[in-house]
This record gives structure tokens, C-alpha cells and sequence, in this order.
């Protein structure tokens, strides 16, 4: 799964800051700066939370109640702390990071609207068959 698509704790804040739903601001053509900062900065915070959901289950997993008692490691557990908080402090940084750059942004109905790819139908006005008023006399 790719970076970009994987979920975040952010992404309903993105649709109601840009007014359009990830997957289409994710389609963009032509992003606006703000809009490829904020969604690289979701990138991040998304990979930081799968890092934090791993040590979890890692913990979680060599903690299990059911284990030998033997099993149990001070430094596996020690080691499992310090991953733990490397990547709660990285997602605590991505998270102000991608805040303050949402907060930033003006309301959506201020926002150019982000345009998609897809095919215009135009239609061109045939011109009007031309009439010769009648002359009026004295004018």
C-alpha cells in the first residue's frame, strides 16, 4: 500500500479544510503549494502511526498473559519503551506540523476549487439569422 493512501488520525480534517474528499485531492493535477505540503506532511503522520500501531502489538504481543513467564524480556520490553516514545514524539511532531498547516488554510468556499481531469462538454451559440428592421420615416 502506498504512503499516500494509507489512513490517518487527520483525514476527515483535510476534507472539511480543502471541501473535497481525500481521494480526489489525492487526483489533483495541479495542486496548490499548501495542498502538496499538507498532503506530504499526511504521508508522514500516516507512516509515523503505523509505527506506533507495530510497537503497540509488538508490546502487546510479548506481554500477552498467556506467555511463559520465561519468555519475558526487561530489554525487549526496555527497547520496545524507547520505540515507543521515538515514535510518539514523531507523530506528536507531524501532528502540530499538520495543524498549524491546516489551520492555515482559509475556508473552503474562499479556496480555488481544486480541478480535476475529467472532460469538459462545451457548446458554441449558432448565430441568429440576421432581420432588416423596417425603416421608419424620419429616422
Amino acid at each position: 500500500m502506498s504512503n499516500s493512501i494509507k489512513p490517518s488520525s487527520r483525514d476527515d480534517r483535510f476534507a472539511e479544510v480543502f471541501g473535497a474528499p481525500l481521494d480526489q485531492l489525492l487526483a489533483a493535477p495541479a495542486p496548490s503549494r499548501h495542498l502538496r505540503e499538507a498532503l506530504e506532511l499526511r504521508a508522514f503522520l500516516a507512516v509515523t502511526e503505523d509505527h506506533v500501531v507495530w510497537v503497540r502489538d509488538r508490546v502487546h504481543e510479548r506481554s500477552d498473559p498467556n506467555r511463559p513467564l520465561d519468555e519475558l524480556s526487561e530489554d525487549d520490553l526496555r527497547s520496545d519503551a524507547e520505540w515507543m516514545r521515538a515514535a510518539l514524539q514523531a507523530r506528536r511532531g507531524y501532528l502540530a506540523a499538520l495543524d498549524k498547516v491546516l489551520n492555515s488554510e482559509p475556508p473552503p468556499e474562499y479556496q480555488p476549487a481544486v480541478v480535476f481531469n475529467q472532460p469538459v462538454l462545451s457548446a458554441r451559440a449558432v448565430p441568429a439569422e440576421r432581420t432588416i428592421a423596417p425603416q421608419v420615416k424620419g429616422r
